[in-house]
């Protein structure tokens, strides 16, 4: 009985896969009798990658197809001209092949490690890690002069809207038009003659002139915040794009501690010697 359920198991897995087969081998095109089917274009757009990523899908299956008319074409040509039967092209096919052969092998066996659990557990181990990190939300004007720098400070204090004097008057070209406004940031991001004056600030505050080697701060805070953590979600593709090759990194160093690799172009290292034994005490 348990053999025949797993017998119509294995079948219904079979049946399964048979669409997916033949939606691979449907013809798209002939050239001169050369079929072009489904997976051509699959295996071509991998290989062509940035060239056509960018394309609008319809326009990217065109210039596929007509890559790969280009391709069958040439290589019908390069055989017709044998030039595939020189002892340099194997040694390039047999590179390929070998390279093609590592590729897929570190692909199949890197993507289980990619496993859903092991990039939660690796997110969490991450956070906890991490130390909370405060973050300020600030605007600036920024002169060249400090006179220029007191007399904007002094128009604030008597009433005007900071990021209005701040589009008129600051010289930043990244966040002046924006009312001076540069957003949240840590205090690593900024010079620290500008970090320290603002993270010393309460919210609503603004400050005295403050030099920087870009010129005269008058700096307003708006508000503080410990830095929040991402998502589990933000960071799953970058999670799992290290697993991945985290695990091809091992594959391969686990690969050449298992192999003897001997350096025919070098000579041999000489033997290290051995370490004396150390006299036994009376």
């Amino acid at each position: 009985m348990l053999s025949s359920r797993l017998a119509l198991l294995s079948l219904g897995f079979a049946l399964a896969a048979v669409p997916a087969l033949a939606q691979q081998d449907k013809p798209v095109a002939k050239v001169d009798g050369i079929t072009i089917t489904e997976g051509d274009i699959k295996l071509a757009e991998e290989d062509l990658g940035e060239r056509t990523a960018q394309m609008p899908e319809e326009r990217k299956r065109e210039e596929v197809i007509n890559y790969l008319v280009d391709l069958k074409l040439g290589a019908k040509a390069a055989a017709a001209a044998k030039v595939g039967d020189g002892p340099d092209f194997a040694k390039r096919l047999a590179y390929n092949r070998d390279k093609l052969l590592l590729d897929e092998y570190l692909t199949v066996e890197a993507k289980k490690a990619a496993t859903p659990e092991a990039a939660k557990k690796l997110f969490d181990d991450t956070v906890k890690a991490m130390k909370p990190e405060e973050e300020v939300h600030a605007r600036h004007i920024l002169v060249p002069e400090e006179a220029q720098a007191k007399a904007a400070l002094e128009r604030v204090k008597k009433g005007e809207d900071f990021a209005k004097v701040a589009a008129e008057l600051s010289k930043d070209p990244g966040s002046g038009k924006e009312g001076g406004d540069l957003g949240w940031f840590a205090k690593d991001r900024m010079v620290p003659e500008f970090a320290e004056a603002a993270f010393k600030l309460e919210k609503g505050q603004v400050s005295e002139p403050v030099k920087s080697q870009f010129g005269w701060h008058v700096i307003k805070l708006e508000d503080k915040r410990t830095k929040p953590l991402p998502s589990f979600d933000e960071v799953k593709p970058q999670i799992d794009q290290y697993l991945v090759r985290k695990a091809q990194q091992d594959i391969i160093v686990g690969l050449r501690d298992k192999a003897k690799v001997e350096r025919l172009d070098k000579p041999a290292a000489p033997a290290t010697p051995a370490t004396p034994a150390e006299p036994k005490k009376p």
